[in-house]
């Protein structure tokens, strides 16, 4: 017994690494050991890929649709959703999102159910029965085989040394008695190799029938792992079907959800940190909402503030300010009073753009343009390089630089030099783009932050020229225009000051009926200045500004004082309907410091009462003891 065990021991070492064994090596032919050799890595990849593919389940393996439907995450999001929608008004818009949302997890929920239980029926449950019974069922055949192949084989060998002892006539005692034995002993042998090798044949022939089967069905077996990757994208193909369908219901519905009024003029768009080509088309504008909202507010209160760009804005204002001009532009007007906070809003709008609004693509150009000596030819560079611009990034330009060169007529007052606004708004108008890898970069950056500033410099102070004709700062409407001595006209400029003779010193009453006279929009040049303050208008007359130059000019007049107040000497009314016109008029010596008095409207029946009344931002003065006023340009 000992010497049996002994022996199979031996040749279960002299077994192959491959799984090739001498027992059925010597019945197998090249092509069927090499199949041997595949049934063990074969039933170990089974056997894992199962076992793992079964733990990407999320629901319980073997249940019906319903019961696993509920074991499912996306169901348990879809419950969650369902019992949140209940909370809010299902006539709002997260509402109607919620409710739809909720509906298309629970419809993904159960695309996921149909995945899965096809998953069980053609993938896994094959996969199961390869690992645990079909390959097993081939191993078992082989081990058989084996063993019966090793006991053959040793029966072969006593059968052997049997043969040899009774051929030599040696018994068990050495007489006739013993041969006897010793021949009985070799037949029993030989019977029992008999019985065993027709065994083992049988064996064989099974072992080599399940090799074939295995052989044929190879590529059956591959179909599981190309069947999993065809249910999977067919799930994934029905997930984004419903999600498709889903999104543009929930789109169209929530496009068509009523706004308020305020949203109907301007609807929410995202505006800050947006590519500005993008921005307008959204939009519909030609002018980006941030730069148009802030200049007009600016005109209209900011524009003598001292700092203005330069001194920071509250960080809460600042950020209540950038929401407020993204939802709903038409609620701005509570930010007019804080200046800094509207130039702040400006300055990140700026800054926040992807590309500058003179663009990368002209960077090296806007360089080469700066480092120019010679003025002349600076200004032609400049000038070139402007044309090449795309047609938004022109048009916002100009619209920035022909503000900010009339904030820069204010400087007396605002500090803000052309020098001054370049160095705060330069870095945000163009910056270098961004190279990774480039250690020089910020030297590089610096030395350009510098010309920048001499290049947006030189663009302020030769707006009229870079930029010319005059522009409509309010272009979209969209927002309460500037002040009168704020906004400069469309009118060409031949058609500012028209040209009026000055009229010869006769009295004229005008009619109340006479017609008014069009509208005129007059030069940022000819504004009062300070010293011009104290000339004193003649009682009853009033005009809304006064010229720079001593030459007389188109000055409109309209009554304040009452009935039957005569005009002080030195004054005359000219020919025709449209009130008074003045020559060479100078203040008493003794006059006054001019102080604020409220707007009249004129009278009817009196000089200048058809004319067109003064804007209600501009402020009159009130100037000596003759009570006459004058209009002039408000802070």
């Amino acid at each position: 017994m000992m010497k049996r065990q002994l022996h199979r021991m031996r040749q279960l070492a002299h077994t192959g690494s491959l799984g090739r064994t001498p027992e059925t090596a010597e019945f197998l032919g090249e092509d069927l050991q090499q199949v041997e050799q595949r049934l063990e890595p074969a039933k170990r990849a089974a056997h894992n890929v199962h076992k793992r593919l079964q733990a990407c389940l999320q629901g319980q393996s073997g249940a019906d649709m319903d019961k696993r439907v509920k074991k499912l995450p996306l169901m348990a999001l879809s419950t969650t959703m369902a019992e949140s929608f209940k909370e809010l008004d299902p006539d709002s818009s997260m509402g109607k999102a919620l409710e739809m949302s909720c509906a298309i997890q629970n419809q993904l929920a159960r695309i996921l159910a149909e995945l899965e239980m096809t998953l069980e029926r053609d993938v896994l449950q094959p996969l199961n029965r390869l690992s645990e019974e079909e390959l097993p069922a081939i191993l078992k055949h082989k081990k058989s085989l084996q063993k019966l192949v090793s006991d053959w084989n040793t029966l072969k060998s006593r059968l052997s040394q049997a043969a040899k002892n009774s051929g030599s006539g040696q018994g068990l005692g050495g007489g006739p008695g013993s041969y006897t034995t010793t021949a009985n002993k070799v037949e029993m042998l030989k019977e029992e190799e008999e019985e065993l090798k027709r065994k083992v044949e049988q064996c064989k022939d099974e072992y080599l029938a399940d090799l074939y089967h295995f052989a044929t069905k190879e590529d059956t077996y591959a179909n599981y792992f190309i069947h999993l990757m065809e249910i999977q994208a067919d799930y994934h193909r029905k997930s984004l079907s419903s999600l498709d369908t889903a999104l543009a219901e929930l789109r169209e519905n929530h496009s068509q959800t009523d706004p308020s009024p305020s949203m109907m003029a301007a609807p929410f768009s995202r505006v800050y940190g947006v590519p500005l080509g993008t921005h307008l088309r959204e939009l519909g504008r030609d002018i980006a909402l941030p730069i148009e909202a802030c200049v007009t507010m600016l005109l209209s209160e900011g524009m003598k503030e001292e700092g203005l760009f330069r001194l920071a804005a509250g960080a809460s204002v600042l950020k209540r300010l950038k929401q407020t001009m993204a939802s709903d532009p038409c609620s701005l007007q509570e930010f007019c009073s804080d200046p800094h906070a509207v130039a702040g809003a400006l300055k990140s709008y700026l800054r926040e753009l992807p590309e500058p609004l003179m663009t990368f693509d002209l960077y090296d150009d806007w360089m080469r343009a700066a480092s120019l000596k010679e003025p002349g030819a600076r200004l032609e560079a400049l000038q070139e390089v402007c044309s090449r611009l795309p047609r938004e990034n022109l048009s916002n330009l100009r619209y920035l630089m022909k503000f900010l060169a009339r904030l820069a007529e204010e400087q007396e007052v605002n500090k803000m030099t052309p020098s001054n606004i370049a160095i705060v708004l330069g870095p945000n108008l163009l910056w270098p783009p961004e190279k990774e890898g480039d250690l020089a970069q910020l030297d590089a950056a610096s030395v350009s932050s510098i010309q920048v500033v001499g290049m947006v410099e030189a663009l302020i102070q030769n707006a009229d020229t870079l930029f010319p004709g005059d522009i409509n700062f309010n272009v979209s409407g969209l927002f309460s225009g500037p002040a009168p001595q704020d906004k400069v006209s469309d009118r060409p400029a031949s058609e500012e000051l028209p040209s009026i003779a000055t009229p010869t010193p006769a009295a004229v009453p005008a009619p109340a009926s006479a017609p008014a006279p069009a509208s005129v929009a007059l030069k940022e040049s000819q504004a009062p200045s300070a010293g011009q303050a104290h000339h004193a208008a003649p009682p009853g007359l009033q005009h809304p500004r006064l010229p720079s130059s001593p030459t007389p000019g188109p000055w409109l007049w309209q009554p304040c004082d009452p009935p039957g107040s005569a005009p002080p000497s030195g004054w005359q009314q000219p020919p025709g309907p449209h009130g008074a016109t003045p020559i060479a008029p100078h203040c008493p010596p003794a006059c006054p410091a001019p102080e604020p008095a409220s707007t009249s409207l004129p009278q009817p029946g009196l000089p200048g009462a058809n004319l067109p009344h003064p804007s209600l931002s501009e402020r009159t003065y009130r100037c000596g003891p003759g009570g006459g006023r004058r209009g002039g340009r408000g802070p």
